[in-house]
């Protein structure tokens, strides 16, 4: 199967699938039945042996616990990476200012997770139907993630803290979708407002070409990320203060459960639905 014709299938799957799509028994309010969650996809794609991932596996990048694709699939020859941007509708709810994430937002970040992993099966299964091994990382029983420190964990996880043993976010860079920002999500084409996932598989896709070679390119510094954060988790100075920004989610957490979330510096910022460098080269 060839990118386009991948793409072009994924892409009807995400308009067409009520996965995308609020549904009235899960509405939190009335009016949220029926709330489209994201806009079409755009994807990124890697060599599963790219020198890159083993860069992935440095303290200070993901970390030693980061495990490389042929780790997940030992047949791994190629990574496919994909970015779903929020909906207008889902964006522009979340501009109030104030740590309260608007009920659209909630709803994108629990049902459009879910999404994200509809997404995963539905590339995987297109692929296994023409002879294709994959694998979602994040969808496998081996995937983990930690949030504060654990004096407890030992050897590769020794010292690990918001990370995981496979980063959505670290793997689209390698992929070629995108650089981080300050706020360290990351900044795609079409932005950055929206979520991010991956699948492992065994067929060969050509990588996409990375149009950057540093970690914050697309980061204009322009501090608007910064002026957003209800609770001051961003310096231009040193970046995202994460047990900060995770005090917040907790706190969203346990009055909204299931659902959490924030976004406020994804939302009302230059990056939110474009890569903010090529709208300043060409002013």
């Amino acid at each position: 199967m060839t990118k386009e014709t991948l793409e072009s299938f994924a892409a009807k799957f995400v308009r067409e699938s009520p996965y995308n799509y609020v549904s009235a028994e899960e509405a939190l309010s009335p009016d949220m039945a029926g709330l489209r969650i994201y806009d079409e996809p755009i994807w990124g794609y890697a060599d599963a042996h790219d020198p890159l991932f083993h860069e992935l596996q440095k303290k200070g990048v993901v970390g030693p616990q980061f495990m490389l694709p042929e780790q997940w699939l030992p047949s791994a020859r190629s990574v496919i990476s994909f970015f779903l941007p929020f909906s207008d509708e889902v964006k522009k709810s979340n501009y109030e200012p104030g740590e309260k994430a608007s009920t659209q937002w909630l709803h994108a970040r629990i049902e459009g997770q879910r999404m994200v992993m509809m997404l995963c099966k539905f590339v995987s299964e297109a692929l296994r139907a023409e002879g294709c091994e994959c694998l979602t990382p994040c969808g496998d029983s081996r995937f983990r993630m930690v949030a504060e420190p654990r004096p407890e964990l030992t050897g590769d996880w020794a010292g690990a803290s918001y990370t995981s043993n496979w980063s959505e976010r670290h793997v689209a860079y390698v992929s070629g979708l995108g650089t981080f920002a300050l706020s360290k999500g990351m900044i795609t084409e079409k932005g950055i407002a929206g979520r991010f996932g991956s699948v492992i598989v065994s067929c060969d896709f050509e990588p996409k070409v990375r149009e950057y070679t540093g970690v914050y390119d697309y980061c204009i510094r322009c501090g608007a990320c910064v002026k957003r954060c209800p609770v001051g988790a961003i310096s231009l100075e040193t970046g995202k203060n994460h047990a900060i920004c995770s005090a917040l989610l907790a706190k969203t957490h346990m009055k909204d459960a299931p659902y959490y979330g924030c976004g406020k510096c994804q939302t009302k910022v230059p990056c939110e639905s474009r890569n903010p460098l090529r709208q300043k080269a060409q002013a």
